[in-house]
Protein backbone atom coordinates (compact mmCIF):
# COMPACT_ATOMS: atom_id res chain seq x y z
CA UNK A 1 0.00 0.00 0.00
CA UNK A 2 2.96 2.33 0.55
CA UNK A 3 3.60 2.66 -3.19
CA UNK A 4 -0.11 3.30 -3.78
CA UNK A 5 -0.05 6.13 -1.19
CA UNK A 6 2.94 7.76 -2.93
CA UNK A 7 0.91 8.17 -6.11
CA UNK A 8 -2.54 8.62 -4.56
CA UNK A 9 -1.69 11.64 -2.39
CA UNK A 10 -0.29 14.00 -5.09
CA UNK A 11 -3.03 13.00 -7.56
CA UNK A 12 -5.65 13.56 -4.85
CA UNK A 13 -4.52 17.08 -4.00
CA UNK A 14 -4.12 18.05 -7.66
CA UNK A 15 -7.71 16.93 -8.36
CA UNK A 16 -8.94 18.45 -5.07
CA UNK A 17 -7.62 21.92 -5.82
CA UNK A 18 -8.36 21.75 -9.55
CA UNK A 19 -12.03 20.93 -8.90
CA UNK A 20 -12.88 22.55 -5.59
CA UNK A 21 -10.95 25.79 -6.01
CA UNK A 22 -10.01 26.42 -9.62
CA UNK A 23 -13.02 24.75 -11.27
CA UNK A 24 -15.67 26.13 -8.90
CA UNK A 25 -14.07 29.59 -8.96
CA UNK A 26 -14.09 29.71 -12.77
CA UNK A 27 -17.75 28.64 -12.81
CA UNK A 28 -18.74 31.34 -10.29
CA UNK A 29 -16.67 33.98 -12.09
CA UNK A 30 -18.40 33.22 -15.40
CA UNK A 31 -21.83 33.39 -13.79
CA UNK A 32 -21.32 36.52 -11.69
CA UNK A 33 -18.70 38.37 -13.75
CA UNK A 34 -16.64 38.72 -10.57
CA UNK A 35 -13.46 36.96 -9.46
CA UNK A 36 -14.42 34.97 -6.32
CA UNK A 37 -10.82 35.11 -5.08
CA UNK A 38 -11.05 38.15 -2.81
CA UNK A 39 -8.14 37.48 -0.47
CA UNK A 40 -6.70 40.91 0.41
CA UNK A 41 -3.25 42.25 -0.33
CA UNK A 42 -1.30 44.65 1.84
CA UNK A 43 -0.05 44.69 5.41
CA UNK A 44 -3.26 44.10 7.36
CA UNK A 45 -3.61 41.19 9.80
CA UNK A 46 -6.18 39.62 7.50
CA UNK A 47 -3.82 39.89 4.51
CA UNK A 48 -1.15 38.16 6.61
CA UNK A 49 -3.53 35.26 7.30
CA UNK A 50 -4.15 34.98 3.55
CA UNK A 51 -0.42 34.99 2.87
CA UNK A 52 0.14 32.18 5.38
CA UNK A 53 -2.67 30.20 3.75
CA UNK A 54 -0.88 30.44 0.42
CA UNK A 55 2.43 29.46 2.06
CA UNK A 56 0.89 26.36 3.68
CA UNK A 57 -0.68 25.34 0.36
CA UNK A 58 2.69 25.73 -1.37
CA UNK A 59 4.44 23.60 1.28
CA UNK A 60 1.67 21.01 1.03
CA UNK A 61 1.98 20.80 -2.75
CA UNK A 62 5.75 20.45 -2.64
CA UNK A 63 5.65 17.90 0.18
CA UNK A 64 3.11 15.68 -1.57
CA UNK A 65 5.23 15.54 -4.73
CA UNK A 66 8.57 14.84 -3.01
CA UNK A 67 7.81 11.13 -2.26
CA UNK A 68 7.41 10.55 -6.00
CA UNK A 69 10.93 11.84 -6.58
CA UNK A 70 12.49 10.51 -3.38
CA UNK A 71 10.65 7.33 -2.25
CA UNK A 72 12.61 7.05 1.01
CA UNK A 73 12.01 10.62 2.21
CA UNK A 74 9.12 9.49 4.42
CA UNK A 75 11.51 7.55 6.65
CA UNK A 76 13.24 10.78 7.68
CA UNK A 77 10.11 12.15 9.41
CA UNK A 78 7.98 9.02 9.88
CA UNK A 79 5.85 8.49 13.01
CA UNK A 80 6.22 4.72 13.25
CA UNK A 81 3.46 4.28 15.84
CA UNK A 82 0.85 5.29 13.23
CA UNK A 83 2.51 3.64 10.24
CA UNK A 84 0.08 0.81 9.52
CA UNK A 85 -2.34 -0.24 6.77
CA UNK A 86 -5.29 0.45 9.10
CA UNK A 87 -4.30 4.08 9.55
CA UNK A 88 -3.46 4.46 5.87
CA UNK A 89 -6.85 3.04 4.85
CA UNK A 90 -8.58 5.35 7.34
CA UNK A 91 -6.68 8.30 5.92
CA UNK A 92 -7.65 7.48 2.34
CA UNK A 93 -11.29 7.15 3.39
CA UNK A 94 -11.21 10.53 5.17
CA UNK A 95 -9.61 12.22 2.16
CA UNK A 96 -12.20 10.86 -0.27
CA UNK A 97 -15.06 11.78 2.09
CA UNK A 98 -13.61 15.28 2.51
CA UNK A 99 -13.38 15.80 -1.25
CA UNK A 100 -17.03 14.84 -1.81
CA UNK A 101 -18.14 16.93 1.20
CA UNK A 102 -16.27 20.07 0.08
CA UNK A 103 -17.51 19.93 -3.51
CA UNK A 104 -21.10 19.40 -2.33
CA UNK A 105 -20.83 22.39 0.02
CA UNK A 106 -19.36 24.61 -2.70
CA UNK A 107 -22.11 23.66 -5.15
CA UNK A 108 -24.71 24.44 -2.49
CA UNK A 109 -23.14 27.89 -1.98
CA UNK A 110 -23.77 28.67 -5.67
CA UNK A 111 -22.90 32.34 -6.38
CA UNK A 112 -22.01 33.00 -2.73
CA UNK A 113 -18.76 31.02 -3.02
CA UNK A 114 -15.73 33.18 -2.25
CA UNK A 115 -12.09 32.64 -1.41
CA UNK A 116 -11.80 35.23 1.32
CA UNK A 117 -14.20 37.93 2.51
CA UNK A 118 -16.06 39.96 -0.09
CA UNK A 119 -16.41 43.46 1.36
CA UNK A 120 -17.97 44.92 -1.78
CA UNK A 121 -20.83 42.55 -2.60
CA UNK A 122 -23.49 41.19 -0.27
CA UNK A 123 -23.75 37.44 -0.69
CA UNK A 124 -26.71 35.24 0.16
CA UNK A 125 -26.57 33.51 3.55
CA UNK A 126 -26.76 29.77 2.83
CA UNK A 127 -28.43 27.77 5.62
CA UNK A 128 -29.67 24.67 3.78
CA UNK A 129 -28.02 21.45 2.64
CA UNK A 130 -24.77 20.77 4.48
CA UNK A 131 -25.02 24.26 5.99
CA UNK A 132 -27.82 23.11 8.26
CA UNK A 133 -25.31 20.82 9.98
CA UNK A 134 -22.21 23.00 9.84
CA UNK A 135 -21.74 26.77 9.49
CA UNK A 136 -18.39 26.06 7.82
CA UNK A 137 -18.67 22.76 5.91
CA UNK A 138 -15.89 23.69 3.49
CA UNK A 139 -13.40 24.38 6.26
CA UNK A 140 -14.58 21.21 7.99
CA UNK A 141 -13.91 19.26 4.80
CA UNK A 142 -10.48 20.83 4.38
CA UNK A 143 -9.60 19.93 7.98
CA UNK A 144 -10.74 16.35 7.38
CA UNK A 145 -8.62 16.26 4.23
CA UNK A 146 -5.50 17.32 6.15
CA UNK A 147 -6.30 14.81 8.92
CA UNK A 148 -6.71 12.09 6.29
CA UNK A 149 -3.39 13.08 4.75
CA UNK A 150 -1.70 12.75 8.15
CA UNK A 151 -3.25 9.32 8.72
CA UNK A 152 -2.30 8.11 5.23
CA UNK A 153 1.18 9.62 5.42
CA UNK A 154 2.01 9.83 9.14
CA UNK A 155 5.01 12.10 9.34
CA UNK A 156 5.98 15.02 11.56
CA UNK A 157 5.63 17.42 8.61
CA UNK A 158 2.11 16.18 7.77
CA UNK A 159 1.21 16.63 11.44
CA UNK A 160 2.44 20.24 11.49
CA UNK A 161 0.58 20.96 8.24
CA UNK A 162 -2.60 19.68 9.92
CA UNK A 163 -2.08 21.78 13.06
CA UNK A 164 -1.01 25.01 11.34
CA UNK A 165 -3.66 24.64 8.64
CA UNK A 166 -6.36 24.09 11.28
CA UNK A 167 -5.26 27.16 13.24
CA UNK A 168 -5.32 29.36 10.13
CA UNK A 169 -8.77 28.05 9.19
CA UNK A 170 -10.10 28.79 12.68
CA UNK A 171 -8.78 32.36 12.42
CA UNK A 172 -10.39 32.75 8.98
CA UNK A 173 -13.68 31.34 10.26
CA UNK A 174 -13.87 33.94 13.02
CA UNK A 175 -13.07 36.77 10.60
CA UNK A 176 -15.84 35.54 8.31
CA UNK A 177 -18.26 35.27 11.22
CA UNK A 178 -17.72 38.94 12.05
CA UNK A 179 -18.29 39.83 8.39
CA UNK A 180 -21.48 37.76 8.11
CA UNK A 181 -22.83 39.30 11.30
CA UNK A 182 -22.29 42.77 9.83
CA UNK A 183 -23.95 41.76 6.57
CA UNK A 184 -26.89 39.71 7.83
CA UNK A 185 -27.39 40.90 11.41
CA UNK A 186 -30.04 39.07 13.44
CA UNK A 187 -30.63 36.49 10.68
CA UNK A 188 -27.05 35.30 10.97
CA UNK A 189 -27.15 35.52 14.76
CA UNK A 190 -30.17 33.18 14.84
CA UNK A 191 -28.43 30.79 12.43
CA UNK A 192 -25.26 30.94 14.52
CA UNK A 193 -27.15 29.92 17.66
CA UNK A 194 -28.86 27.04 15.85
CA UNK A 195 -25.92 25.49 13.94
CA UNK A 196 -22.45 24.64 15.25
CA UNK A 197 -19.32 26.30 13.95
CA UNK A 198 -17.91 23.04 12.59
CA UNK A 199 -20.62 20.41 13.14
CA UNK A 200 -23.99 20.07 14.86
CA UNK A 201 -24.91 16.58 15.97
CA UNK A 202 -28.65 16.36 16.48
Amino acid sequence: MTDFIRFFIPIYFIVFFAVSFLGISIAVAKKTGKNPNVLPKGESAYALVGWYFKLILAVLCIYTILPLLFPNIKEEFNIHLLDSDLFRSTGIGLMLLAFIWVVMAQLQMKDSWRIGIDEHMKTELITTGLFQYSRNPIFLGMTLSLAGFFFAFPTVIAFFLLIIGSILMQIQIRLEEEHLLRQHGSVYLTYKKRVGRMLSLY
